[in-house]
C-alpha cells in the first residue's frame, strides 16, 4: 500500500473530522494527489442544467393535499403515479415534503448499488458527484469495514452505515449525518418488495446542522427515501424527503413542536438542489460506472 492510499484509507475521528469540515466547506482546490486520481476529470467538467420544465415544477410549493405523509409510504410500491411526483411544500403538521421524479435511460439498479457504497469511502468520489455543492465525506472505521466487505452484497453495504458529509443545499454549508436503512427498517412492507414495483433503494434518516454552527443554530431530523423502479425507457428514481419527522421505535415520527414549520426557504432549496444533483447524476453515473464500477478500491 502506498503512503497516499494509506492517507486516502485513514479514519478521522468524529472531533477531528468536525474541525476539517470549515476548510472543506470553503471548497478548495484539489491537492496534487487528488488531482492524479484517475476519477478526478470528473470534478472538472461543465454540469449540465436540469430540463427547464422540469426545474420549474420546483419554483413554487405544490398543493400539500396531493403529498403523502411518511406512514403513506407504502404507496410508493403501488403501480402507476401518484399525485405529486415532483414537487415541495410544508404539510399541514409543519413538515417539508419533497418529491422529485427523474428518469435515467442508461443506469441500472446494479448501478445504483454501487455507486451509494463506493463513493462514501473518500472526499472526491463525493466532490465529483456535484462539484458545485459536495464538500466532503467520511465514514466510522465501522462503516468502513461494512462497506468494504465483499461477503455483503452491495445493496445492502449502507445498511446501519452513517455518512458525515459536508454539503449546501442552497442555505448555506451543512453537516448532515445520513444514517442509512434497509427497506424493511425504513417502514416498507417487504412482502410487495419486489418487481416490478421496486428495483433498489437508497434511504434513512438524516440530520443537519450548519458549519458555522452557533447556539442559534436551527436543526430538525429528516427523512431520505430514493426508491427505484424498472420502466419502459429505463430506470425511474423517485425521490421524497420528509422533514422534520425522526424514526421513533421504527415508526416515523414528527418532531416538530406545535406551530412551528420547517423553513419555507430549506424546503425549496433541497427540492432545488435535488433536481440538479440528481440531473448530473442521470449522465455522469453511466460514465463512472463503465469505467470503474464493480471496483471498491481504485
Amino acid at each position: 500500500m502506498t503512503t497516499a492510499t494509506a492517507e486516502r484509507q485513514a479514519q478521522k475521528n468524529y472531533t477531528d473530522w468536525y474541525a476539517s469540515t470549515g476548510p472543506k466547506a470553503q471548497q478548495p482546490r484539489l491537492t496534487p494527489e487528488e488531482e492524479a486520481r484517475p476519477f478526478a476529470k470528473y470534478y472538472h467538467e461543465e454540469i449540465p442544467a436540469p430540463d427547464p420544465a422540469h426545474y420549474a415544477l420546483m419554483h413554487s410549493p405544490c398543493d400539500p393535499a396531493k403529498a403523502i405523509y411518511p406512514e403513506q409510504m407504502n404507496d410508493l410500491l403501488n403501480p402507476g403515479d401518484l399525485a405529486a411526483e415532483t414537487g415541495w411544500c410544508n404539510l399541514p403538521n409543519g413538515a417539508g415534503f419533497i418529491a422529485n421524479r427523474i428518469l435515467y435511460p442508461d443506469v441500472t439498479a446494479e448501478m445504483i448499488d454501487w455507486w451509494f457504497a463506493w463513493h462514501p469511502l473518500e472526499d472526491l468520489r463525493y466532490r465529483i458527484w456535484y462539484p458545485p455543492q459536495h464538500g466532503g465525506i467520511m465514514l466510522s472505521p465501522e462503516g468502513r469495514k461494512r462497506i468494504l466487505d465483499p461477503r455483503i452484497p452491495l445493496a445492502e453495504r449502507n445498511w446501519g452505515v452513517t455518512h458525515h458529509v459536508t454539503e449546501n443545499c442552497d442555505c448555506g454549508m451543512e453537516n448532515i449525518d445520513i444514517s442509512f436503512l434497509s427497506p424493511r427498517d425504513f417502514g416498507f412492507d417487504m412482502s410487495r418488495w419486489k418487481e416490478p414495483f421496486v428495483a433498489t433503494f437508497a434511504g434513512g434518516y438524516g440530520w443537519a446542522v450548519t458549519v458555522d454552527r452557533n447556539d442559534m443554530s436551527i436543526t430538525a431530523p429528516a427523512l431520505m427515501c430514493h426508491i427505484f423502479r424498472n420502466v419502459p425507457g429505463g430506470l425511474e428514481h423517485r425521490t421524497r424527503f420528509w422533514m422534520g419527522y425522526r424514526f421513533s421505535c421504527g415508526k416515523p415520527e414528527l418532531s416538530l413542536p406545535p406551530g412551528v414549520a420547517v423553513p419555507e426557504a430549506a424546503v425549496k432549496g433541497l427540492a432545488q438542489h435535488n433536481v440538479r444533483e440528481f440531473t448530473r447524476f442521470k449522465y455522469f453515473l453511466p460514465r463512472i460506472y463503465r469505467e470503474f464500477g464493480g471496483r471498491m478500491e481504485v
